[in-house]
Order: structure tokens, then C-alpha cells, then sequence
């Protein structure tokens, strides 16, 4: 059963920080047109065809057998013990549904003493990629109080080889935020010399470079709540898919009853679908220089007083206590779970 949304007979189902006071720079390309103008506004009948080849398939039990899952550390310093296949197999931390949902959970039954990590789950693909069009359709997503869920892909020595954060936000947040982390030589005014490039959310940060402990990356913030946390799960979700290639890397987010017939029939067409939510352009940052080797992954840590994403904001986050607090609470953990459907590859060949 699907989690933490209105009941099903409610929905079209197709093929059945605001919290953390972030920054804002001003946005350079961002139009207040909303996006559901936008989105109907896809010229479908003047795009260019260009053709993507299904590469990768991962649902049901390929997120078993085809990604790794990560035991070690968190390199975020999080509250969190993340386990094992066998030992989340065993937590019911990891399994498939009946339908073929893949969930990846936190603990939610085990009170904790001060000081002790909550068990997670985080996997990452096998395979890596250097480019190509991603799409991960979602039927859920963790939140609550101290859980910081991600999804997003890394090179193999970070900063080198880059990082994209597709979905990232933690405590109460109400809409997603998109960064792209680099290595030195790497900014974002997500200017272009193509003039017809817009996106919809708000630029909130231009440096892309870990630099001088400065980890904030180059970011968006969206101004849509169904992007994140309970209302995505109200909805029953939605898919996520980024583009990434020579030109830049482009996001764009899609709730469950907006969610393009070409991308369900696996005949996906980007030029198609309207403005992305986020962009990157090449013109400010080498793609290919920054961004190489990743590997696919989804997590969910929990927020510590210390950890990368500063716990000193707990406090303004809407959350009661302190986030140590909350870690050894497992009702804090009731909607801390992935629920996902697939995630795609394509490529395209010329």
C-alpha cells in the first residue's frame, strides 16, 4: 500500500529551504509564468526528434542486484547506521512490494539513546555514467523532522568527477532543491548564449566549487510543494528526470497526472517537455570536465548537530527539540521511506 497520500480512488494513476532560510541570490532567467502554463506551452510540433535508446532498467528486484549497498561511515556525519543488503533485507529496511515498488526505509519501531545512529539504507548503481537522460518515477519520498533524503549521482573522487542532487532537502522543507558540486573552475549564472533558455525555480547560489570549506554548491530552490516531502507523497509522487549532457544539465519535475505519455511509452522526447526546473549551463562550467563517472544513488541520512548540512538550523526548521532528540524517536520516522517505481537510462547516438 502506497504511503502518506490521499486514497487511491482519489488519483489518476498513469500506467496502472524554505525551512533552513536559505540565501536567495538574485535569479538571473527565472519568469514568473506558472508552471502549469509553462508545461502547456510545449511546442511539441516544432521540436526537433532526437532519438534515446533505453540503456538501464532498474525496478523491482534489479535495485537488489544491480546496486551496491553502502555500509561505511556517512560522509555527511548523520545519525545514521546504514546496513548491508542482508541486514536491511532482515530490518525490513529494504524490500519489494507486490507490484514491483522497490522501499528503501528508516528505522521506525527503535527507540534510541542519546548518541546512538538510527539504521538507513543507501545504495548506489553498479554502473557509472558520463551523461545521458535519467528518469526516476517516485511514488513516495522520506520527510519528517531530522530526515534528510537524496537522490543524486557522484564521481569517483569527489569533489573530482562532480556530484548532481536531483532531490535533496531535509526536516520540514516543502519544496525540493536542485545543486550541482564541483571541483575548482565551476560557477553557475545559468546564463546562456542560447537566449531562449528559462527555468522555473530560483537560482539560490552560483558557486558550484568546494571552496575554502565552502560546500554550498550551485543551486536551485523550487517554489512548487508538490516537488517535495508530503505533498509529493499526496500525490502520489512523480518522476524526476534530468538531462545531462555536453550543453549543460537540465532537470525537470513532473507530479503523477502531468507525467508525459512519451516518457510512460519510454519514447522520450525532452525537447518537448516545456521548461526545466532547474539548468546548468555549459557556458558557465565544462560538463564534461566537471562531471564524469558517476554512480546513481539514494539515501536517507539523518540530520545531526554537527553534520554537513549545519545542524545549528535545527531550530528554525518548524521541528520541536533538538535533532539528537528526534534521531532516538522512531515516530519521527513513519514517512521516512523511498517508494520507487523505476529509474531509466537512455542515451542518445548520433
Amino acid at each position: 500500500m502506497k504511503t502518506d497520500f490521499i486514497a487511491v480512488s482519489l488519483l489518476t494513476f498513469v500506467g496502472l529551504s524554505h525551512a533552513l532560510n536559505l540565501g536567495k541570490l538574485p535569479h538571473r532567467r527565472y519568469h514568473s509564468t506558472s508552471r502549469a502554463a509553462k508545461l502547456a506551452a510545449r511546442d511539441i510540433d516544432n521540436a526537433p526528434v532526437v532519438n534515446y535508446t533505453l540503456q538501464d532498467w532498474y525496478t523491482g528486484d534489479d535495485f537488489g542486484n544491480q546496486w551496491d549497498f553502502y555500509n561505511d561511515s556517512d560522509p555527511t556525519n548523520g545519525y545514521v547506521n546504514y546496513l548491508s543488503k542482508d541486514d536491511a533485507e532482515s530490518a525490513g529496511l529494504f524490500y519489494v512490494q507486490d507490484d514491483g515498488t522497490t522501499v528503501l526505509a528508516v528505522d521506525d519501531y527503535t527507540s534510541l539513546s542519546g548518541g546512538e545512529y538510527r539504521n538507513s539504507v543507501r545504495i548506489s548503481s553498479q554502473k557509472t555514467y558520463s551523461s545521458g537522460l535519467f528518469i526516476a518515477d517516485i511514488w513516495a519520498m522520506p520527510h519528517g523532522c531530522s530526515v534528510w533524503p537524496a537522490w543524486w549521482s557522484v564521481g569517483p573522487d569527489w569533489p573530482d568527477g562532480g556530484e548532481i542532487d536531483v532531490i535533496e532537502g531535509v526536516n520540514l522543507q516543502t519544496t525540493n532543491q536542485f545543486t550541482l558540486h564541483t571541483s575548482s573552475g565551476c560557477n553557475s549564472t545559468s546564463s546562456s548564449s542560447d537566449s531562449s533558455v528559462e527555468y522555473l525555480a530560483d537560482l539560490s547560489t552560483t558557486q558550484c566549487a568546494y571552496v575554502d570549506g565552502d560546500n554550498s554548491g550551485c543551486a536551485f530552490v523550487d517554489t512548487d510543494n508538490r516537488t517535495y516531502g508530503h505533498e509529493f507523497n499526496m500525490n502520489a509522487g512523480g518522476v524526476y528526470a534530468h538531462l545531462w549532457n555536453a550543453g549543460g544539465i537540465s532537470v525537470w519535475f513532473f507530479s503523477r497526472d502531468d507525467i508525459p505519455c512519451d516518457i510512460t511509452n519510454k519514447s522520450p522526447q525532452p525537447s518537448t517537455w516545456g521548461t526545466p526546473s532547474a539548468f546548468w549551463s555549459s557556458d558557465d562550467c565544462s560538463i564534461a570536465d566537471h562531471f564524469y563517472d558517476h554512480s546513481l544513488t539514494f539515501d536517507t541520512t539523518l540530520w545531526s548537530c554537527s553534520g554537513d548540512w549545519a545542524g545549528s538550523a535545527y531550530s528554525s526548521s518548524g521541528c520541536s527539540g533538538t535533532c539528537s532528540e528526534a534521531v532516538q524517536d522512531p515516530a519521527n520516522y513513519k514517512y521516512a521511506k523511498w517508494e520507487l517505481n523505476y529509474v531509466a537510462v537512455y542515451q542518445h547516438y548520433d
